[in-house]
């Protein structure tokens, strides 16, 4: 197993292109940055009106932007990551070899639901709340783990406890972004880690880092999905313009 610190070297790697900018948006919940491909990122959530490169970034280049990715700003490794992802996403043949999620309920929750036979009765845990998590709680032993905890919630330094315990670990893939990945991921050497939701990078190379399974998306509608994230939509991408995907490394 590589360090897990590697992932930005790897990352970068890939944002050395000369790649131009075409559009991006930084939504409520989701930003979205398109160039030969299409790229996302969770956005920080932090309301900010000093942002000092606003209106300047359209038809940059991407390794101009790429190495943002290191930047404590919030903002700047955010669209670092979904501008790096607009060149991994578009390249990439693993989302075609893995199985398309069609869930039957909602559609934020459909990693859960493929990975439900599995992971039944299992100590699972979830790095990141998402919405609707609550209706599995009887059916494993779960504990979420977030950065700002709800009352149900457990706070990131209980990562240290539990996630050497768990047999299963659903990650976020904004840990990249937030710099929390190497040590989550070290502490869940021993379980079962999936990388999840729409920043997650389409790179087979994440095997090597202690990655077991990717969770990430196809763009199914890109006019759709701009509008979306442009009207502030979160869990809504999910029903418009993307579907997740489940790939085994």
């Amino acid at each position: 197993m590589i360090n897990p610190r590697e992932i930005y070297d790897l990352m970068l790697d890939y944002g050395t292109t000369n790649t131009q900018v075409k559009e991006i948006i930084i939504g409520l919940t989701w930003t979205l940055c398109t160039a030969e491909g299409t790229g996302l990122c969770m956005s920080p959530g932090i309301a900010t009106r000093i942002l000092p490169w606003s209106g300047t970034l359209v038809n940059k280049s991407i390794s101009e932007l790429a190495p943002w990715l290191l930047s404590w700003d919030n903002y700047q490794a955010t669209i670092a990551m979904a501008a790096i992802n607009s060149v991994i996403n578009s390249s990439s043949s693993l989302p075609d070899s893995g199985t398309v999620l069609s869930p039957d309920g909602s559609a934020n929750l459909a990693v859960f639901e493929h990975f439900l036979p599995q992971i039944r009765n299992k100590n699972v845990c979830i790095i990141g709340r998402y919405p609707g998590l609550n209706k599995y709680s009887s059916q494993m032993q779960m504990k979420v783990i977030e950065l700002q905890p709800g009352g149900e919630d457990f706070p990131a330094p209980a990562s240290e406890f539990l996630l050497p315990e768990a047999e299963w670990v659903f990650l976020t893939a904004t840990s990249i972004v937030n710099k929390t990945f190497p040590r989550l991921v070290e502490l869940a050497k021993n379980s079962k880690l999936v990388l999840m939701g729409p920043t997650v990078p389409w790179l087979s190379d994440l095997k090597h880092l202690g990655i077991d399974y990717l969770a990430g998306i196809k763009v199914t509608n890109l006019p759709a999905l701009r509008q979306t994230i442009a009207e502030g939509g979160g869990v809504r991408i999910f029903e418009n313009g993307i579907q997740y995907c489940v790939v085994k490394l």
